[in-house]
């Protein structure tokens, strides 16, 4: 059985026309239907689409034993870019920015308004590297020595450790955004204007080619 059948299959048991379970998915229909007909073999949304239809992605791509994913407990969250994220400083809800993006999903307790990042760059080596995934959460307040995503002024934002160091004249918190890899600059809101954008809850690791 192929993954066109797979995805078939599973669409018709839970009884889904393809418009249903695209949007579901977080796909346009056209796009479902280019799976089901064998024309797209890797689709880039596979943990949307198997959240769609309840199952385990690996199922979906490679076959084997059908394991049906709880939807109690689990919820996508959306994969966006940094310059997506800095949008987010200026209280634009997610739906609204332009572009399209993948999913991940997660069993944390997390709001609604919470986004994933995928890490680029080195500036945060070496506890995260290029291609970790990190989930962000802007309701929630950051303490001193956690992680966070802001807005400094750029049309992207920037994740980088937080620490604070007083307070301003009227009484603002200062802090200073702190690059683990000491080849970069912290940045501090007493000289550069800064937004928290959201504190990072969860951390993904993925494993790398050799």
């Amino acid at each position: 059985m192929s993954l066109a059948s797979r995805v078939k299959s599973r669409r018709l048991e839970l009884g889904l026309s393809q418009t249903e379970a695209a949007e579901k998915a977080g796909i346009k229909q056209q796009s479902w239907a280019s799976i089901e007909d064998g024309k797209t073999q890797k689709p880039r949304n596979i943990i949307g689409i198997s959240s769609a239809l309840g199952c385990d992605p690996a199922w979906l791509m490679q076959g084997g034993l059908l394991l049906k994913t709880s939807e109690v407990n689990t919820r996508k969250v959306p994969l966006i870019s940094y310059v997506q994220a800095g949008a987010l400083a200026e209280n634009k809800p997610i739906r609204d920015i332009d572009g399209s993006f993948e999913y991940v999903m997660t069993d944390l307790d997390i709001s609604e308004h919470s986004f994933a990042l995928r890490i680029t760059g080195d500036s945060m080596e070496p506890d995260f590297k290029e291609g970790d995934v990190i989930i962000v959460d802007p309701e929630v307040e950051p303490a001193p020595g956690e992680f966070v995503v802001a807005a400094n002024g750029s049309n992207e934002a920037t994740f980088k450790k937080y620490r604070p160091t007083g307070l301003g004249m009227r009484g603002e918190i200062h802090f200073d955004l702190i690059p683990l890899n000491s080849d970069y600059a912290p940045v501090s809101s007493a000289e550069v204007s800064i937004k928290i954008i959201g504190t990072m809850i969860e951390h993904r690791i993925y494993r790398r080619k050799r």
